[in-house]
């Protein structure tokens, strides 16, 4: 091995991670009111054991159930099933340039549908899809994560297992990840030198740390050991296919690490947590039964408690009661705020209940647009997420499936990749829905059968297929073919009209006519 030329990673790691600190702080506080294994506290700098930590339990369940539900949302969003999450597009300047005709535009497209298509089963069969769901869950909480896409797999570090610099764009500069290996796995050389080491024993686990380091044109990446680099663990990639990837949930301009979306509403979050514990230690203590008797009464204690149920005994029913808390009131204001709170959460995580209105008859369409709604709310992160982790993912896997041969080179400059999902796809669900709703409109203003003269009928359907991103090809047949279907149409209703003699007679007539207009000398002539 050899020493490192600059700075070891460990120190450097030590350095950065004072201002790492306080994000993961204000992560630890949103992840206890939530998931707390999600990210245990005071677990870091690569120890990620939490067998031997007692985990805080939550009184309320609201900040799980609504993480879940909406990093499940995200996900559908993230990695969208049978439709692929990005497109690979022609330059349109590019085909009027060279004037590609829409037969040659055709034939490119499809080709470009198949590299699609490659890449998304090739995602589909990586087994990403639990990784990219435990992402979206960090991101949720501490609002940031370090995603590492190797051969080996997808793999996420947690905020207490990584630093990073960014400069003041927000791109990152350097980064170190860090984690505990057992020495069984190191190679002789280096398990000697780590043994020399008195802070490791024969089976205490050693640091391991992954140094990724920005340079004007490329990434380089290394590992180090005890301060000593790693043999064989230098590499360098292109500066737009690093596939470590340190992601975030929001953007603060001038800060190394972003904020996650639950301490957006971590204040509700221990409102209802102090208000929940309070409900429920209130409900167990008057939910306890006890008898009081008249000390100087004639009813005995000791006939009450041994007596079997349905037994006759001596006694005065005035001198027996039973303890009562006399807090109902009390409870009843403190239930009403948990219940507004819950309510406004439901709201932030996209929940059903809170989409649902409380009343006796809600549409189907009512609900939709009230989804949609809150859906567009998170519009800023899905443009933060596409450009961050959507469009990097897709530009590793096809740069590793064409090292692999098992994709095409695509000419630089000429074929663009972009993301369909996200902001994209919510702008689509708002062009249907604008759609639907001006057919509707004109439906109920002027009638069915106005409509149909004024709207195109193949139009309004293919600009509706677009909206839903349904590919109407083979699906719906051009202008071409409808024209020819419909004069069909048209001659074999005269045909069962008038009879098949007369329209081979119309047919003769005209065909006579015709011939006469050619005999007959021009005007010129």
């Amino acid at each position: 091995m050899e020493p490192t030329p600059s700075t070891p990673a460990e120190s450097r790691y030590n350095s950065l991670s004072t201002f790492r600190d306080p994000f993961l702080n204000r992560a630890w506080d949103c992840s206890e009111l939530t998931i707390p294994s999600l990210l245990p506290r005071n677990v870091k700098d690569g120890n990620s054991t939490t067998s031997a930590q007692v985990l805080p339990t939550p009184w309320q369940s609201m900040g799980a159930r609504g993480v879940n539900n909406l990093a499940a949302r995200l996900l559908m969003i993230a990695l969208p099933p049978n439709i692929p999450m990005f497109r690979q597009r022609i330059d349109e300047i590019l085909l009027a340039q060279y004037q590609v005709d829409d037969a040659t535009k055709t034939k490119l497209e499809s080709a470009l549908g198949k590299f699609e298509r490659a890449v998304m089963t090739e995602i589909e069969m990586s087994g990403d899809r639990a990784g990219v769901f435990e992402m979206i869950k960090h991101l949720l909480v501490a609002g940031n994560c370090l995603i590492h896409d190797s051969k080996m797999g997808f793999r996420v570090y947690h905020l207490s297992n990584y630093v990073c610099r960014r400069d003041p764009a927000g791109n990152p500069l350097e980064i170190i990840a860090h984690e505990k290996i057992d020495p069984v796995v190191l190679p002789d050389e280096l398990r000697q030198y780590v043994q020399k080491d008195k802070r490791y024993g024969d089976d205490k686990p050693v640091d391991l740390y992954t140094r990724i380091v920005r340079t004007d044109h490329e990434w380089v990446v290394y590992q180090e050991i005890c301060a000593m680099k790693v043999p064989g663990t230098d590499g360098t990639y292109p500066l737009d296919k690093c596939p470590w990837l340190p992601l975030r949930f929001t953007r603060v301009d001038g800060e190394d690490y972003g904020r996650g979306y639950v301490e957006e509403y971590l204040g509700d979050l221990r409102s209802l947590e102090d208000l929940t514990q309070a409900l429920v230690e209130g409900a167990r203590a008057a939910a306890k039964l006890l008898f009081l008797v008249n000390p100087n009464g004639t009813t005995r204690q000791k006939d009450l408690a041994e007596s079997p149920n349905g037994a006759i005994i001596n006694g005065n029913a005035e001198e027996v009661s039973t303890l009562q808390a006399e807090k109902f009131h009390d409870f009843k204001i403190a239930a009403e705020q948990a219940r507004v709170i819950e309510e406004r959460l439901s709201y932030a995580f996209l929940l059903h209940s809170a989409i649902q209105r409380d009343a006796e008859r809600v549409t189907t369409e009512e609900i939709r647009y009230m989804a949609q709604e809150l859906e567009g709310t998170l519009g800023g992160f899905y443009t933060l997420f596409a450009q961050e982790w959507q469009l990097p993912y897709v530009k590793i896997k096809i740069a590793r499936m064409q090292k692999e041969r098992r994709l095409p080179q695509l000419p630089k400059g000429v074929v663009r990749t972009t993301i369909v999902t996200g902001v994209e796809a919510l702008g689509r669900g708002n062009d249907r829905q604008k759609l639907v709703n001006y057919a509707r409109t004109l439906s109920e203003v002027f009638g069915p059968q106005q409509v149909q003269q004024y709207v195109d009928p193949l139009e309004f359907s293919e600009r509706l297929a677009t909206a839903d991103g349904i590919d109407t090809k083979g699906l719906v047949p051009d202008r071409a073919t409808i024209n020819a279907q419909m004069q069909q149409q048209q001659m074999n209703e005269m045909i069962q009209k008038l009879g098949p003699q007369a329209i081979a007679t119309g047919g003769k007539l005209m065909e006579g006519q015709f011939n006469g207009q050619q005999g007959q000398p021009s005007a010129g002539q």
